[in-house]
Formats: C-alpha cells, sequence, structure tokens
C-alpha cells in the first residue's frame, strides 16, 4: 500500500441486538482495533414487544464514535450492518418511520399469520411478514423497512433495498429470487415491497452529513448486511458444508452450510441464502439464557456456574422458554416453559435450566439430522452464553460432540467479514470469515458425563412429544441416535 496517510486497513461490523447496538473494527487478520456499544430499550407486554427506531441511530452514533475513537490512521474499507431476524416496522416515501418497530418476538400478528398461511404462505406467526400487515392495518401503507434498512438510508441518505436475508421472513422466495405474486392480494401494494439484493452488494457511501454524526469517514462503502442469527455464523467461520453454529443469547438460534437447501415441510427450518448462492439452514428456538436473567435477576453468573456443577444431572428437567410459544426444534404456539420435578435448591435451579438449553440444542440437531441436513463438520458455539466456560462444557457433554469456541463471538464480527468481502478485499467469503476469526478453544465433551445426561434427555422428549408438541416421528429419531454418535450418525 502507498503511503496515503493511512496505516491499517480495517472493516466495521454493525450489529444492532436486542438489548444494544455494538460496532467493531476490525483488521483481515482478525485483530479488533476499536469496540464500541450503546443500550437499547423496549417495551414489553404479554406478546407485544416493540422499540422505538429512533434509539437505533442515536445508538450508532454513540458506539461507532467509541469504535473509532483514536483511530484516525486507519482507513475504514467498508461497514455491513446486522439486525435481529424479524423485526419491521413501516416507513414513509421518504425513509421516515411511520411506526414503532415491531420486534422479532412480538406476537401480535396471529390472524395476519394465518391469513397468510391460508394464502399459501410458510410463515410463522412472529415473522416479519405478518407484522407488516399488521402494521399497515394499525398504521395505514407505508414501506415495509427491516431494523438495518433504516439505519443504512440515514448512513447513506437513501433508502435501500432490502438484503434478502432480512427479507426471507417477509415473504421473499429465495429459490427464485423473487417476492411472492399475493402480497397485493393480501394487502400490500407493489408500493409496501422493497427491492431486494444479495448480502455483500454495495449499497452506497456514507454521506457528510452522517459522517458528522457518526464519525464514520464520509465515503466508506456500505455494504448489504444478513440478520443477527448468519452475522454470528460468519463470526464463526461455519461457512463450509457441514458446519455449524450455535448462538446461544437471550434465545438459541442454530445455523449450517450447505450446498442446498434442506427441506423441511413445517417450517421450522429455513434457508437464508449466502452470497455466494449456497445455502444457510437453520432455526431459531425461543429457549436461551434470557430465562437466567428472568429467573436470577442480579445473580453471578460465573458464581452460579461454580455451584451449579454439584448438579450433574439437575434434580429437575427443564424446558426453559424465554417466552410463549416454540419455533424450533418443532412448532408449538401454545407451548410453554416447563420444569419438571423440585429443584433442591436454587444452585440445582439454575442447573436445570442450563441442562434444559443443552436439552434444547440437541434435540434441534436430532431434528436437522431427520431432515437430512449435513452434520459432519465442526460446532461453533458463540453469542453472549459462550462466554461461560462452564456452560460451554457442559453442552459438549450434553450434545456428545466437541464445539470450538472464537476468542470474538459477536455478530459484529461477521458483519466486518461480511463488509471486507462486499468492499472486494477477499474473493470468498468464507475466506473473509476464517481470516478474521480466531479459535480460542476448542471443549471436548466427556464420555461419562454424556451418558448421564442421555436418562433426563429421554424423559424430556418424551414430556414435549406427550404434550403433544413435538411430533412422534422426531421424538422417535432423537431417541436413536441415543446410542450413536451425534457428530455424524
Amino acid at each position: 500500500m502507498a503511503d496515503d496517510g493511512f496505516g491499517d486497513e480495517a472493516w466495521l461490523g454493525i450489529d444492532l441486538g436486542t438489548q444494544s447496538v455494538r460496532v467493531l473494527l476490525v483488521t483481515r487478520d482478525g485483530t479488533v482495533l476499536g469496540s464500541g456499544a450503546a443500550p437499547l430499550a423496549g417495551r414489553r407486554d404479554g406478546v407485544r414487544h416493540e422499540q422505538d427506531p429512533a434509539q437505533w441511530w442515536d445508538g450508532l452514533c454513540a458506539a461507532s464514535r467509541a469504535a473509532l475513537r483514536g483511530q484516525s490512521r486507519v482507513r475504514v474499507g467498508g461497514l455491513a450492518v446486522c439486525g435481529t431476524s424479524g423485526t419491521v416496522l413501516l416507513t414513509d416515501g421518504a425513509g421516515r418511520p411511520m411506526s414503532p418497530a415491531l420486534m422479532y418476538d412480538d406476537g401480535r400478528a396471529t390472524a395476519e399469520a394465518a391469513r397468510a398461511r391460508m394464502a399459501g404462505l410458510k410463515v410463522q406467526d412472529t415473522w416479519a411478514l405478518p407484522k407488516a400487515l399488521w402494521l399497515t392495518g394499525a398504521y395505514g401503507p407505508g414501506r415495509i423497512t427491516h431494523q438495518p434498512d433504516l439505519i443504512v438510508s440515514l448512513l447513506t441518505g437513501k433508502l435501500p433495498p432490502a438484503d434478502s436475508s432480512h427479507a426471507l421472513k417477509t415473504g421473499y422466495d429465495l429459490e427464485r429470487d423473487a417476492w411472492p405474486s399475493m402480497l397485493p392480494r393480501l394487502g400490500l401494494p407493489d408500493t409496501a415491497i422493497p427491492d431486494v439484493v444479495r448480502p455483500g452488494t454495495l449499497l452506497g457511501e456514507v454521506s457528510a452529513t452522517a459522517a458528522d454524526a457518526t464519525g464514520i469517514p464520509a465515503g466508506t462503502p456500505v455494504v448489504a448486511g444478513m440478520t443477527d442469527g448468519c452475522a454470528a455464523q460468519i463470526a464463526s467461520a461455519a461457512l463450509r458444508p457441514g458446519s455449524w453454529n450455535s448462538v446461544l443469547g437471550t434465545t438459541l438460534v442454530l445455523k449450517g452450510a450447505s450446498p442446498t437447501p434442506v427441506r423441511d415441510p413445517t417450517g421450522v427450518v429455513y434457508n437464508h441464502r449466502a452470497p455466494d448462492g449456497s445455502w444457510l439452514p437453520g432455526g431459531a428456538s425461543s429457549v436461551g439464557a434470557g430465562v437466567l436473567t428472568a429467573a436470577f435477576a442480579g445473580a453471578d453468573p460465573a458464581a452460579m456456574d461454580e455451584r451449579a456443577a454439584a448438579y450433574e444431572p439437575s434434580g429437575a428437567i427443564a424446558y426453559p422458554l424465554v417466552s410463549p410459544g416454540e419455533r424450533f426444534p418443532f412448532l408449538a404456539p401454545d407451548a410453554a416453559a416447563l420444569v419438571l420435578g423440585e429443584p433442591e435448591s436454587d444452585a440445582d435451579l439454575w442447573a436445570a435450566l442450563l441442562q434444559g438449553v443443552g436439552f434444547t440444542e440437541r434435540l434441534c440437531l436430532d431434528y436437522l439430522h431427520h431432515l437430512g441436513a449435513p452434520l459432519d463438520g465442526p460446532l461453533t458455539f458463540t453469542g453472549g452464553a459462550a462466554r461461560s466456560p462452564y456452560w460451554n462444557q457442559l453442552r459438549a457433554d450434553i450434545l456428545g460432540r466437541a464445539a470450538r469456541v472464537p476468542q470474538q463471538t459477536e455478530p459484529a464480527l461477521g458483519m466486518a467479514a461480511l463488509a471486507a468481502y462486499g468492499a472486494g478485499a477477499e474473493q470468498q467469503l468464507a475466506a473473509a470469515a476464517e481470516g478474521m476469526v480466531r479459535i480460542g478453544t476448542t471443549v471436548h465433551p466427556r464420555p461419562d458425563r454424556t451418558a448421564r445426561f442421555a436418562e433426563p434427555y429421554a424423559r424430556l422428549v418424551d414430556e414435549l412429544t406427550a404434550r403433544g408438541w413435538l411430533p412422534p416421528p422426531v421424538a422417535a429419531h432423537a431417541h436413536a441416535r441415543l446410542d450413536g454418535d451425534t457428530a455424524d450418525s
């Protein structure tokens, strides 16, 4: 590189999460030069979950300035933005919000979802399409706008096309690269439906106005992003066929790589499209670490982990749903959190919740195997819960397979890699990700512990089946795999 007054070249990854905006400035070899975060607040009331979209921009301005502080000699080669999958709002013709943002798990659009399914669309109640229909009924006609779309419009000065990753849950057909023809009949006119591009597509450049607000240099290329689950998958470098990433944050998301789509007649598993045209199958559960916050507000997780180690297995068996209804590894809108048995202490309950997430994770992999998904590549743990060494080991023991844990587990890293790919620094997204991702540890299962958890796992599978939530053929497949090697059988 010629001496142009700049030192390192780096890329910005922006993650619009549920609870915060995170920004990372990352070099090609994975060195994090700067990071920033700003909190986000939402409004929850029963099935309602909203955020004020203005918070996203305010949070980005604060987080990006923190990430870029002291980095005046760094050339920012590009940026990409991820958001929570299924979060949607309406904007007017100038890109101004007309409604609050309905978050990924807002559950008010059940009637609209049923109407879409009657029209032949495989959508779940919390997907963006039914929520867009609900918003149109409540606020009038407007343009469907996903979380990153709004931020990109503020960065570039123009409302962009949607990326196909976020458009998936709005009903976009990734195999045909087209919107379904019946959307106008459902009440969404052509003016409401954005154009769509693949992730990694150049959308524009940071404007002078946005540069003043965010500290991001004017002229920085802005690249179409992906959902937060896909971003975390890129941040795990799980992009080669058969590789899988398990993202454990507030909820649990599994994302894998496959040369062909994984077909699921129930729609529980869906397929994102990678920038190179290959497929990223996966699903999102409603269990996750959020249940720990709800049950043990203010607790010290490390201290609770240490106490929970005495209960392997726990005296209770949990299915720890964060919110009502389950989406993966089975579809059950009426599912509720359950605890079988009586924990003898808070530590035992903590152990039951940790193990319950691990059991669900195993059932997710069993379901993917039932569908014929390739599972023979490496498994990676990312998400906030991957910071717990105890939970990582426990999950590996329950799954009976090794798992890699990257040093940096944030979706924002995945967006930095996508920005590098989209800006032309790498010809393959997998190569960009593998260059940036540094594996910190590999956790290996302990066979004696795996055997301990077989019986409570089988009991949970039977209970889920008895309640009518888990289909019997899936339960039978999970039982059959108990005697095999879950890594490749």
